[in-house]
């Protein structure tokens, strides 16, 4: 993705994607959408961030982390030269476990710093240079811009007012001066407060670390209050700077007026609000009112605190400790500081460093729109589980590049259906093709077995046939023993039935194909078969094309051996159904009877071979498997449906036979 502009700023949060679970969370809790989703992992633009740490503070994996400047630090504390900390004002919130600042000051000394100094003495200095500003009433009004945040939001994202911003300097950058004047510019600096921002704010600083950084410097060194010698701040000391930190310190510090009815100043607290009163700003509608804006609410709850920390624990903190240094602050030392230093400059320079995206036009939009199901406004569910507010916010992040159409929770949720419900469709047929193997293999050893069977019983069989045969031309017709003889040879003629069924089974022949007109050879069929009076014969047709290529011979026995078992299936009488279907590729026959139908138990053998339900002596149990043998043969399918329970609707059995239509085999 490309930016408008050279970006100088080093990156300062990163996603560790082992960690990430993809929850959008961090998507939903950026102010400036700096978050983009590939392949379903969260990265972070370092382009656009604004290091807020909104991110860092909201995941509950971890999986978002700042950058860690330890080393570089301990790195300085080896070198030649002094090293000067620079504590931030908001300590006394993140170190509540150390009621004596001056315990906290000898901590960090046994880091091994030259010099601890309390930025807030930096932040009365600005407070000054605010006050003069502010209580200029002819002066434009102004952003201010103490808080990195809010300063890299307005040059990414609003660059047409960076002129706006008051051009001030940090209290962090403002001190980092004043400790250079008092111990020379080859002093090391290392600014430790709660603000992630800080670590890419100005290169005047040559480390920052956080609140959390230190107390892992604390744990990595084994340093505990118990064994600290307590010793205070090095000069100069801070005043009324140590309210700073919390809302509306900033004001208070420089006595400015806040009221709705003549303040001069609007205050902004938290990433939202901020983002709200820069846009009002942006198009005039705060009119001559200055704005007053932190990113964090206060950085009391900046993101390089510890998690579990209250904010209104933290604001009385903050408040008791100020209270407590005033009172005890000697106030001619802290004006001799102040005049000493206010001849230092306190100023300021920013630039536009445009971050926003060409807005994508109203094709790509629409098209993401649709990708996701939302045609129209009443898709617009705009429940935000995608992290972002609205659907057409999301759907112009996935034109910018910045989305996928899978973070849409209620468009996953329908594909995830879709999904399963191709996966059921397919395991069905997979489930019938694996059967279908069976059936297969089934038929194919029983084939083989049959084969050898009727090979060896078709020569004696011969020879009993013909021998009774001469036996009856030879007996008088009143003989006694004729009976006997009549019945060897009917039972000899079935047996040689049942041989001629085993070897039509068993036949490894090709079918020979032919252009055939399907509706008048169904026809055909039904008209070749004998049928009690009390079974009606119905024949149904929706084909628009008639013809196929089949074996006319195989095809007619497969039918008419289907039709003759459904009038078998009726003793009682009923109705033959017969309906003939097509599409651009099949011909469907339908075959149904309302006959006595097929018990559960028997579905799974009606096509194994010698197995049958009729009476002994009426099946063989080898016209099912003859039927399936020549469907398979034609690269067709054959299904049934059947009910034998009355109690669930009307009785009966329906074979479908579904065959190519054109010749493919």
């Amino acid at each position: 993705m490309e930016t408008k502009g050279p970006f100088k700023r080093r990156q300062l949060v990163f996603t560790l994607k082992d960690r990430c679970r993809v929850c959008f969370t961090c998507v939903r809790e950026c102010p400036v959408k700096a978050i983009r989703i590939i392949n379903g992992q969260a990265e972070v633009m370092h382009q656009r961030c604004i290091g807020c740490g909104s991110c860092v503070k909201v995941c509950s994996q971890e999986a978002k982390v700042y950058v860690q400047t330890i080393d570089e630090v301990v790195q300085l504390l080896k070198g030649p030269d002094k090293v000067a900390a620079m504590i931030a004002p908001s300590f006394p919130a993140e170190f509540i476990d150390i009621p004596d600042y001056k315990v906290f000051v000898g901590m960090i000394r046994q880091l091994g710093f030259d010099y601890v100094n309390e930025v807030s003495f930096g932040a009365d200095m600005v407070a000054r240079e605010y006050s003069r500003v502010l209580g200029d009433h002819t002066s434009e009004p102004c952003i201010s811009s103490d808080c990195p945040a809010v300063v890299y939001f307005v040059e990414h994202y609003h660059p047409d007012i960076v002129g706006s911003l008051a051009k001030i300097a940090s209290p962090m950058v403002a001190m980092n001066r004043i400790v250079r004047k008092k111990y020379g510019n080859d002093i090391k600096t290392v600014f430790i407060g709660p603000c992630i921002a800080k670590k890419a704010e100005s290169e005047e600083v040559d480390e920052v670390i956080t609140f959390t950084e230190l107390r892992a410097m604390f744990a990595l060194n084994g340093i505990v209050p118990d064994k600290i010698e307590p010793t205070d701040f090095d000069p100069p000391h801070g005043g009324k700077g140590g309210i700073f930190p919390v809302s509306r310190g900033l004001l208070q510090t420089t006595n400015v007026n806040e009221g709705i009815c003549d303040g001069l100043v609007i205050i902004a607290g938290g990433r939202w609000k901020v983002r709200e009163a820069v846009k009002e700003f942006e198009d005039g509608d705060l009119g001559p009112q200055h704005l007053e804006a932190l990113c964090c609410e206060g950085c009391i709850m900046g993101p390089g605190m510890s998690k579990e920390g209250k904010r209104y624990i933290r604001r009385k903190q903050i408040g008791n400790f100020v209270s407590q240094k005033l009172h005890d602050l000697n106030k001619d030392q802290w004006k001799k500081d102040v005049r000493e230093f206010s001849t230092l400059d306190f100023s300021q320079s920013f630039e536009a460093l445009d971050r926003r995206l060409a807005s994508p036009s109203t094709d790509l939009i629409e098209k993401a729109l649709n990708k996701m199901g939302k045609g129209s406004e009443k898709d617009h569910l705009n429940c935000g589980a995608c992290g972002y507010e609205t659907c057409i916010e999301h759907a112009i992040a996935i034109a910018e590049g910045l989305a996928e159409t899978e973070m849409c929770l209620p468009y996953t949720i329908e594909s995830l259906h879709n999904t399963i419900s191709a996966l059921h469709v397919s395991n069905e047929s997979l489930e019938s093709a694996q059967q279908a193997l069976r059936q297969s293999e089934k038929l194919a050893n029983m084939g083989q077995l049959s084969a050898g069977i009727a090979h060896e019983l078709n020569n004696p069989l011969g020879v009993i046939t013909m021998y009774s045969n001469i036996l009856l031309d030879e007996l008088p017709t009143e003989d006694p023993m004729r009976s006997d003889l009549e019945l060897i040879s009917e039972q000899a003629n079935r047996c040689k039935k049942i041989v001629g069924g085993l070897l039509n089974f068993a036949r490894k022949n090709q079918v020979s194909l032919s252009e055939t007109d399907m509706l008048a050879f169904v026809k055909r069929s039904l008209d070749s078969i004998i049928h009690p009076k009390n079974i009606e014969i119905v024949f149904n047709h929706k084909v628009t094309d008639p013809t196929a290529f089949v074996d006319n011979d195989q095809m007619m026995q497969a039918l008419t051996n289907l039709e003759k078992n459904a009038v078998e299936a009726m003793p009682e009488g009923g109705r033959l159904s017969v309906e003939l279907s097509d599409n651009e590729t099949e011909i469907i026959i339908r075959i149904s009877d309302s006959g006595t139908g097929i018990a559960p138990e028997h579905m799974e053998k009606i096509f194994t071979p010698f197995f049958t339900t009729k009476e002994l002596g009426k099946g063989t149990g080898l016209g099912l498997p003859l039927v399936y043998g020549i469907v398979k043969m034609h690269r067709g399918k054959i299904d049934v449906v059947s009910n034998a329970d009355k109690s669930k609707g009307r009785t009966g059995t329906t074979f479908s036979i579904i065959l190519p239509r054109y010749k493919s085999v």
